[in-house]
């Protein structure tokens, strides 16, 4: 997990929030350049802020999540010129951590199984209610856009028009459901002595598809163990019976979208 030490600029902040801030050790956490991320460690919190409305479905979604599996206490959400969303601390370090992945079968297949087990959870009172809503409308937005990068679907498609008409003609083939991370990757699964701690980053969840979820554990792990030999591993931990080759590619179509 990325921490900067920083001065934060009060000014910038809401009023509300400057007690956990003034005068304390602050660390920028970010990880994109749509949203800031303080860390302050001697409140066990983090303080997240984006552009106006961007929060508010991982608030919920958050929120419901942590009454079900190991996952941050939404402490305060404001939105007012941006979203401010502020949460505990999940103890230990993400699974991108060097001492995690210097285990690679250790770590795979422990992330199957969290997964595994994040699928089996009760879907009833979600706020997000249907996953593909969503999904579609934005990979749909991006082809429009011109916004696309084939790398996500592995060659399968040669240009974004053929990844595009795939989407298009199989979108039926997604489910709802299953209970999704929505973004189910090493950084936003936190572990303290190699037990889950909690699950991060919860705002791209919702009642959907398990696939999507299978499509980036597969991609973490090719991503951030610079290798792809632990694909078939990861499947089988999880429960091959599961698996749908034809739903897979179709997220990977998706993924290209954005």
């Amino acid at each position: 997990m990325k921490r900067t030490l920083i001065t934060p600029e009060l000014y910038s902040i809401p009023a509300v929030f400057h007690p956990l801030l003034a005068g304390k050790a602050v660390y920028d956490s970010s990880c994109s350049t749509e949203a800031r991320v303080y860390y302050i460690p001697s409140e066990g919190c983090f303080l997240k802020s984006a552009p106006k409305g961007r929060l508010q479905r991982e608030k919920d979604l958050t929120s419901f999540m942590s009454t079900r599996f190991p996952a941050p206490k939404v402490l305060a959400y404001l939105s007012d010129e941006r979203d401010w969303l502020l949460t505990s601390a999940v103890e230990g370090e993400d699974c991108t951590h060097p001492d995690h992945l210097a285990e690679p079968k250790r770590l795979c297949d422990l992330l199957a199984e969290t997964l595994h087990a994040i699928h089996g959870l009760d879907t009833a009172g979600c706020p997000v209610k249907d996953h593909r809503v969503g999904y579609f409308t934005t990979a749909e937005a991006n082809y429009r856009k011109g916004e696309w990068d084939l790398s996500y679907c592995d060659g399968s498609f040669a240009t974004p028009e053929e990844a595009f008409a795939h989407l298009q003609a199989n979108r039926y083939l997604l489910q709802k459901d299953t209970l999704l991370h929505g973004d189910y990757c090493l950084p936003n699964v936190m572990l303290k002595d190699w037990q889950v701690s909690g699950i991060i980053d919860l705002g791209n969840g919702g009642v959907g598809d398990r696939h999507v979820d299978l499509y980036w554990g597969a991609w973490t792990l090719r991503f951030n163990l610079k290798t792809d030999a632990y694909r078939e591993r990861f499947f089988d931990a999880y429960g091959r019976g599961s698996i749908d080759q034809e739903r897979l590619l179709l997220v990977s179509a998706a993924e290209c979208f954005g």
